[in-house]
C-alpha cells in the first residue's frame, strides 16, 4: 500500500514538470503505479479491509493449542470456526499481536560504583601453541569501575582451577570488590538460577576469605556482566592477532602482561579514562586482602610402588627410602604449581609440577638419580619410529599417517611398536606392499595389517621378483675350484645315527610277573 506521503510527493513532482518515468525511478516505483496515482480523482488512499475478522482471544487460544504452527491454526479456523483466512493474513496478525517473538526482558541499568562489583567468566578458544592447535579456556576477572582485567589460560577448567585463578588474580590486585557477578555455572552453584541460585558451600567459604559474595545473573541475561564479556572480544581482536605462543607458560606470561600492564595503561576508547589511574582511586573503596591467606589445594591419597614412586597426574615422584619402611600410604596435597607429600601428618618432600603437556616423567629431588623405572610407566616409541623411518619412503608416509588426525587409533605409540615388530616378521618387500595397501584404505589396525600381509603371501604376488637359480653353476670358477678340496669324513655321524636308532628300539614295557608268584 502506497502511503499518503509518497502520493503527495508524486503529485508535487508532477506539478513541477518532472516526467512520470523520472518520478518512478526516483521513488523506486512502477510506472503504472505513478500513472494510476496521478489519474485518480480522489486524493484519499483506498483503505484495506479484511474479509474475516479474528478476535484476539481466539487467536491467542489457537496459538497456544497449536504450539505456534500457523498452518494448523489455518486448518482449525476453516474446519471448526468456518473462518476462511489466507496464510499470509494469518501470519501478519500473529506478528501484529507479537505472539511469535516475545521481547526479551532487558537487564536493568546499573551505575558504576567504586568498590561495589567485579565480574568473572570463561570462554573457549582454539589456539596454536608450539605448532599444535589446542583448545584452551580463557578465564577473566574484571573490576567494573576501574576496568582492570586479569586473564589466564588453562587446558581444562574446573572448580579447583577456578579457585586457583581467583586466588591468583585477587592476590595480584591486593583488593576485592564486595560482589562477584558470574553466570549460572555449576562450578559455583548447587541448584537454582539467577536470584534463586543456591551456591556451593565450598565456594561460599572461599569467597568469605576475601570478603565478597557471589551473585548470578538471570538465564539469557549475560549482558548483566557486559564488562567481562567485552574483555573476551578485546582478547580476540587485540591480543591474539600477531602473536605466537611456544607453550602454555609463554601464553599466560604474555596474557598477564598484556592485561595488567599494556591494556591497563591504555585510555579507554569512549571515556578516555586509564584503568590504572581509576584503580588507584578505587582502592580506598575496595576490600583489602590478607596476603598471608592459604592458597587453594586438593587432597589425594596414593600408594608407593615397589620402586619407591608415587604416581600423580601422569608423572612419577620419588619418595625417600626411609619413608617406605613406615608404610605404603601417603597423602598428596595438590596446589596450582606444586605438590606436597605427607606421611602420618609429617611433610616428607614437595615437587614443582611440570608443564601441562609433560607426562610419563620421573621426578627426583635435586642431586638424586634413580635407575629403576616404575612398572606402570608408559613405554615410548621413539626408537621404533626411528627404525621404521629408515626403511624407506613408504614407511615414513605410514608413520606420518599414524600421527595425523585421520588415524582413529588412540594408542599410537603402541601401534608404532607393533608395526616395528611386524617389520621384523616380514620381508622388506612384503612389508612395504602391506603398508601401501594400508595407506590406500586408511587402515590403522594391526590385525588388519597382518591380514593384508597374509593375503599377499597366499596370492604369491612376489614370485616374479624371486631370482631363479642359475643352472650353469657347474661352470663357475668357485664350483670348479671346489673339486680339488678333500671330502668330509661323515662316518662318525653315521655311527651316531645308528646308536640313536638302537636306543629307540629298547623295550621299556613293564615286566610281567611269573606264574605262581602271588606278589
Amino acid at each position: 500500500m502506497i502511503s499518503d506521503n509518497v502520493r503527495e510527493t508524486i503529485r508535487t513532482l508532477s506539478s513541477t514538470g518532472t516526467a512520470k518515468k523520472e518520478i518512478a525511478r526516483l521513488l523506486s516505483l512502477d510506472i503504472k503505479t505513478v500513472r494510476s496515482i496521478l489519474n485518480s480523482e480522489t486524493f484519499a488512499p483506498k483503505e484495506r479491509s479484511d474479509k474475516m475478522e479474528v478476535s484476539d482471544e481466539l487467536l491467542e487460544t489457537l496459538y497456544t493449542s497449536c504450539k505456534g504452527y500457523a498452518h494448523r491454526m489455518q486448518e482449525v479456523l476453516e474446519e471448526e470456526h468456518q473462518i476462511k483466512i489466507g496464510y499470509s493474513t494469518l501470519t501478519r496478525l500473529i506478528r501484529e499481536k507479537n505472539m511469535r517473538s516475545r521481547k526479551k526482558r532487558r537487564s536493568s541499568h546499573y551505575e558504576d560504583v567504586p568498590g561495589e562489583e567485579m565480574q568473572h567468566d570463561t570462554s573457549p578458544y582454539i589456539l596454536e601453541i608450539g605448532g599444535i592447535k589446542r583448545k584452551v579456556i580463557a578465564s577473566s576477572l574484571y573490576i567494573r569501575y576501574s576496568k582492570m582485567r586479569y586473564i589466564k589460560f588453562y587446558p581444562v577448567f574446573n572448580r579447583f582451577v577456578m579457585k586457583c585463578f581467583l586466588f591468583e588474580a585477587l592476590q595480584y590486585f591486593g583488593f576485592s570488590a564486595s560482589v562477584c557477578i558470574i553466570d549460572n555455572t555449576n562450578l559455583a552453584i548447587s541448584s537454582g538460577t539467577g536470584g534463586n541460585a543456591i551456591f556451593n558451600r565450598e565456594m561460599i567459604e572461599f569467597a568469605n576469605q576475601f570478603g565478597f559474595r557471589w551473585k548470578a545473573h538471570w538465564v539469557k541475561h549475560s549482558d548483566r556482566k557486559a564488562g567481562v564479556e567485552r574483555s573476551f572480544y578485546t582478547i580476540e581482536t587485540s591480543f591474539f592477532p600477531g602473536r605466537s605462543f611456544s607453550s602454555f607458560d609463554d601464553l599466560n606470561l604474555k596474557g598477564i602482561q598484556w592485561a595488567t600492564i599494556r591494556y591497563a595503561e591504555r585510555p579507554q576508547s569512549k571515556t578516555k579514562l586509564i584503568p590504572l589511574q581509576l584503580f588507584e582511586h578505587e582502592k580506598s573503596f575496595l576490600i583489602k586482602i590478607n596476603q598471608h591467606l592459604q592458597p587453594s589445594y586438593r587432597e589425594h591419597h596414593r600408594l608407593i610402588d615397589a620402586y619407591g614412586y608415587v604416581s600423580f597426574n601422569g608423572n612419577y615422584y620419588w619418595i625417600p627410602e626411609e619413608a617406605e619402611k613406615k608404610g605404603r600410604q601417603f597423602k598428596v596435597l595438590e596446589y596450582e604449581k606444586k605438590i606436597e607429600i605427607y606421611q602420618k601428618h609429617k611433610k616428607l618432600t614437595e615437587y614443582s609440577l611440570p608443564a601441562y603437556d609433560i607426562k610419563n616423567k620421573r621426578v627426583f629431588p635435586p642431586g638424586v638419580k634413580i635407575k629403576n623405572k616404575p612398572n606402570s610407566m608408559k613405554k615410548g616409541s621413539t626408537e621404533e619410529e626411528r627404525s621404521l623411518r629408515a626403511l624407506g619412503a613408504v614407511c615414513c608416509a605410514y608413520v606420518d599417517f599414524i600421527h595425523s588426525a585421520e588415524c582413529r587409533n588412540r594408542q599410537k605409540p603402541k601401534l608404532i611398536r607393533d608395526l616395528y615388530s611386524l617389520s621384523k616378521r616380514l620381508s622388506s618387500i612384503v612389508f612395504s606392499e602391506t603398508l601401501k595397501q594400508a595407506l590406500k584404505f586408511k587402515i590403522d589396525s594391526l590385525i588388519s595389517l597382518e591380514r593384508i600381509a597374509q593375503n599377499l603371501l597366499q596370492k604369491d604376488l612376489f614370485s616374479e621378483i624371486v631370482h631363479p637359480i642359475n643352472s650353469d653353476y657347474q661352470n663357475r670358477e668357485e664350483y670348479r675350484a671346489g673339486r680339488f678340496s678333500s671330502e668330509a669324513d661323515l662316518k662318525r655321524f653315521q655311527d651316531l645315527l645308528e646308536d640313536e636308532a638302537g636306543r629307540q628300539q629298547v623295550d621299556y614295557s613293564p615286566i610281567q610277573p611269573k606264574e605262581g608268584n602271588n606278589e
